[in-house]
């Protein structure tokens, strides 16, 4: 019997509540299968770790989650600390330190879910964003000079190398090419950014050359959220810069129904290093410890890691469990327009991978 090891980062807020459910419907596949079991390791980095220690992680922390064959991570941010502190100490540390630099985030509309885009069919959704998660607008290159004097500067300096654009381009273009529809569109704001995204744009034409099956676009990033209102049955994958698509992203979370419902997977698509699966949410202080987080971007990312780790029957329950969950409005968390409680969500959604194990034994 295969035993995975994972790395658990609940990290800030909600994520101490949705993390440890994450947990809880991995083991509930583990209790209910002879295929597999799950070796857990929690580490408890974040703003409380640096409160303590000055550093959201230790120095060498990746050094302790670098033989893992997963991470389930929650979410950095908390009010007492600026938010460049919570994001480049933890979050981005682990994901350029381990290279992922293939941030994927699917996106359709899960049944029982009342989406915003009321003339839009569940169909004319379901989009996957493939986001460059190494360089680009995080390159964290730049400086501030003369600081609280009438001359301060500030700069932060976008760097795209053309390994880093080829590599995204081309998993992006596999990515869609592994999908029915083979459809690509790429986004770019090469008008107006006339360095670094005319050559985004010519390395996508380059790319594209090797996936001839492939139908791909280009749309500027201000024309693609109009794109995804308006006309979203025409998009179906989606490659963009490390800040398109972090701003994207959260605009087709909303458009499916919540951002509490949303998955995102920080992909090594070499695999020399762990991945990293975990809900875009946030950390959410407002409802943190009220047992209101909506646990189920977290169970959609439990079934992207499975998905990672060649589990894909696993990965199906679970989401056959997600959608069984939300599809009965009983189960719906505050941000869905419900009562329910991460508990109730998370405890129907084991009952449901434990029941459909039973039953197929």
């Amino acid at each position: 019997m295969k035993t995975y090891r994972i790395a658990t980062i609940p990290g800030d807020g909600i994520g101490k509540e949705v993390v440890p459910a994450g947990r809880q419907v991995l083991e509930a596949l583990a209790r209910s299968t002879q295929n597999f079991a799950f070796d857990f390791e929690n580490f408890d980095w974040g703003a409380d770790y640096y409160r303590q220690h000055g550093v959201m992680m230790p120095d060498d922390g990746l050094d302790a989650i670098r033989d893992k064959d997963a991470i389930l991570f929650g979410s950095a941010g908390d009010p007492d600390v600026p938010d460049h502190i919570t994001l480049w100490g933890l979050r981005l540390k682990i994901c350029q330190g381990l290279d992922q630099y293939a941030n994927v985030r699917p996106t359709r509309i899960l049944p029982g879910i009342d989406g915003p885009l009321k003339r839009c069919e569940r169909e004319d959704l379901n989009w996957v964003i493939v986001r460059e998660n190494s360089e680009g607008e995080y390159s964290g290159v730049g400086g501030r000079v003369h600081q609280g004097h009438p001359i301060e500067a500030a700069t932060d300096v976008s760097i795209l190398t053309r390994a880093g654009v080829e590599r995204i381009m081309r998993f992006a273009f596999k990515l869609a090419q592994s999908r029915p529809r083979k459809l690509l569109t790429v986004i770019t704001k090469s008008n107006a950014q006339r360095h670094a995204m005319v050559m985004w744009d010519e390395v996508a034409l380059e790319i594209s050359k090797e996936f001839p099956d492939v139908k791909w676009d280009k749309e500027l990033v201000d024309a693609a959220t109009a794109r995804m209102v308006n006309r979203p049955a025409t998009l179906d994958t989606i490659v963009a810069t490390n800040l398109h698509a972090d701003i994207l992203s959260d605009l087709a979370a909303a458009l499916a129904g919540s951002l509490g419902i949303a998955p995102t997977g920080n992909i090594d698509p070499e695999r020399r290093y762990p991945s990293m699966f975990e809900p875009i949410h946030g950390s959410a202080f407002d409802i943190m410890g009220k047992g209101l987080a909506n646990p189920i971007g977290t169970f959609w990312s439990v079934a992207m890691l499975l998905e990672h780790l060649g589990e894909f029957e696993a990965a199906k329950r679970v989401m056959a469990a997600v959608e069984a969950v939300t599809a009965d409005p009983s189960l719906h968390t505050g941000d869905l327009g419900g009562k329910a409680t991460t508990a109730q969500v998370t405890a129907a959604v084991c009952a449901f991978v434990e029941r459909v194990e039973a039953a197929a034994a």
